[in-house]
């Protein structure tokens, strides 16, 4: 992993009415440029993009943009309205025209993690004309199926431990997952997601985790309240969320198109997104099943995750 002294760029860029924060490491100037796509939605990741800056600038230019809604954006804007889709989308087109212009690029490459692989896909299936390719890690393909796979996983998980307590807690959750976002399925998710990741099935807010934030060179305390503010401040994309499908949009893509898999990842199942991958068709394309790799997957085996962004560029 990288070392948090390397050189970077920090700005905020009016984008739709609002200033948002980029976060850059710079690589040389003939390699491509990438834009991360965090999680979430809301959970900005860009106070660990330091952990893989040695290695992944030696392949491109990697930003890392905290979208509306998230990070040190929803700080520097603590009382806007609360980011949709089709907003978001939007500002996506935007950090894309700012780094082809300020990085003198015809196309960007695009890296979708969990939340992101959903703004990922919807972007690049509408701009395909604007990207170079596109890499999906966490790659959500339909919401509804992705938690009944985890709630399952998580019930198996429950009864071969034999703990009475986690299954009587499991109980009490009742139907899951629902079909929309309401208090009930935020309460419900809350709930699941403990447990999941008390049974290493999902990602959380472990010690070390948290030690990696705080030790971030770009991390600032406003950093906190936004992830506290996070949940609430995007409401109205998780409603989205919930019904969101990838079956609906096609199978066919103008782009090449590679998924990064963790093999224990059950917050977005990768078995679910393997058997969609199989069914696409794309110009070039390739998945990768990380082994040992979780939700988190280039936390969790940084070096499988880096060795398949190597083949990827070595693809394009």
């Amino acid at each position: 992993m990288g070392k948090k002294t390397r050189a970077y760029t920090e700005e905020y860029v009016k984008i739709n009415g609002q200033e948002q924060y980029l976060l850059a490491y710079p690589a040389e100037e003939e390699l491509p440029v990438a834009l991360f796509l965090h999680g979430g939605p809301g959970s900005s990741e860009a106070d660990i993009a330091y952990l893989f800056a040695d290695t992944w600038s030696t392949l491109f230019t990697v930003v890392h943009w905290d979208q509306r809604g998230a990070g040190k954006t929803l700080a520097r804007n603590p009382k806007a309205k609360k980011p949709t889709v089709q907003q978001l989308l939007h500002d996506t087109y935007q950090v894309v025209q700012h780094l082809k212009e300020k990085y003198n690029k015809e196309k960007i490459l695009i890296i979708g993690h969990s939340w992101g692989t959903v703004l990922g896909t919807l972007f690049i299936k509408e701009y395909p004309e604007e990207v170079l390719a596109y890499i999906g890690a966490g790659q959500v393909i339909d919401m509804q199926e992705n938690e009944r796979t985890g709630y399952e996983a998580l019930k198996k998980s429950i009864l071969r431990a034999g703990n009475q307590k986690d299954i009587k807690a499991l109980g009490a959750i009742g139907t899951y997952p629902l079909k929309e976002f309401n208090k009930d399925m935020e309460r419900k998710i809350m709930k699941v997601r403990k447990l999941q990741q008390k049974y290493k099935l999902a990602a959380g807010a472990t010690p070390k985790l948290i030690m990696y934030y705080l030790k971030s060179p770009a991390f600032r305390f406003c950093d906190i309240t936004s992830m506290i503010k996070a949940a609430d401040s995007n409401t109205e994309v998780m409603d989205f969320l919930m019904t969101y499908s990838l079956y609906h949009l096609g199978r066919n893509y103008d782009v090449p198109i590679f998924y990064l898999l963790g093999d224990r990842d059950y917050q977005t199942p990768y078995k679910i997104a393997e058997k969609y991958f199989d069914t696409i068709n794309a110009p070039c394309k390739e998945k990768f099943i990380l082994k040992g790799a979780g939700h988190m997957s280039m936390l969790d085996t940084p070096d499988s995750f880096y060795q398949a962004l190597q083949t990827v560029m070595t693809m394009l």
